[in-house]
């Protein structure tokens, strides 16, 4: 029986070896001391990232938060996400981890990037507020996504930190997501297209898409507010 004390790495498909390991992070609340560890919408909605990326061929983990907030200024899922990749660091030494989050997920794999394992963050519609650091973002490789229809984070917070952050990494991008709101349910295919190419090209498995690469070059604030494209069923932009 798991300790409830503790949080939690679930793997998803086989978590064999790979090139780079992801650590999926969920959403939560901005204060709660419910447990983690019981399966709400929060952590469903990032379970199909997870297996397309294992599809791909990388191991992949959930982590299953101690309680469900991040409960400033304690910042509970942040440690849980320091604890994740120290863990991670022990089970794959010397193995880069490339970090996925959602909502407070979002913000946890922001914060958590200094880790010197930690190579990449990609962040979907994360929830911010104007006092989280960028730092700790120097020498990774960044993505930020946000709905422009989003109605519980603010895209704007997300591109004033953007700004920020690109002051401490070239390799930073952020896409508008036009039509799509918080919950990634409309053009689900190409928020998945989108996670799904920044992985693969940030754990060196094909090249990193050429939008993001793009993106990358611009200087500031250009490359920060790209709107996505949509995708075919192919995987291809158009």
């Amino acid at each position: 029986m798991p300790d409830p004390a503790l949080p939690r790495l679930e793997p998803v498909g086989s978590a064999a070896g790979g090139p780079a390991v992801v650590l999926v992070l969920h959403g939560g609340r901005s204060t709660s001391l419910e447990s983690g560890q019981r399966r709400r919408l929060t952590y469903w909605r990032m379970l199909p990232f997870a297996h397309d990326l294992a599809a791909a061929g990388l191991p992949v983990f959930l982590l299953r938060y101690r309680v469900r907030g991040w409960n400033a200024p304690v910042r509970d899922a942040l440690r849980d996400a320091q604890w994740a990749l120290a863990e991670l660091d022990r089970r794959f030494p010397g193995v880069p981890v490339v970090l996925v989050g959602h909502s407070m997920g979002g913000r946890a794999a922001l914060a958590a990037a200094g880790a010197p394992n930690a190579t990449a963050v990609c962040a979907l519609a994360p929830w911010l507020d104007g006092s989280d650091p960028v730092r700790q973002l120097a020498g990774r490789t960044v993505l930020i996504a946000h709905g422009d229809r989003e109605r519980w984070t603010d895209p704007a917070q997300s591109y004033a930190y953007a700004v920020r952050a690109k002051a401490v990494t070239g390799r930073i991008a952020r896409f508008t997501v036009p039509g799509a709101g918080h919950f990634m349910i409309t053009r689900a295919r190409d928020w998945a297209a989108l996670v799904r190419r920044f992985v693969l090209g940030a754990a060196g498995i094909e090249p990193m898409d050429p939008r993001i690469t793009n993106a990358f070059t611009q200087p500031s604030p250009a490359g920060l507010a790209i709107p996505l494209a949509s995708t075919d069923r192919s995987g291809a932009a158009r």
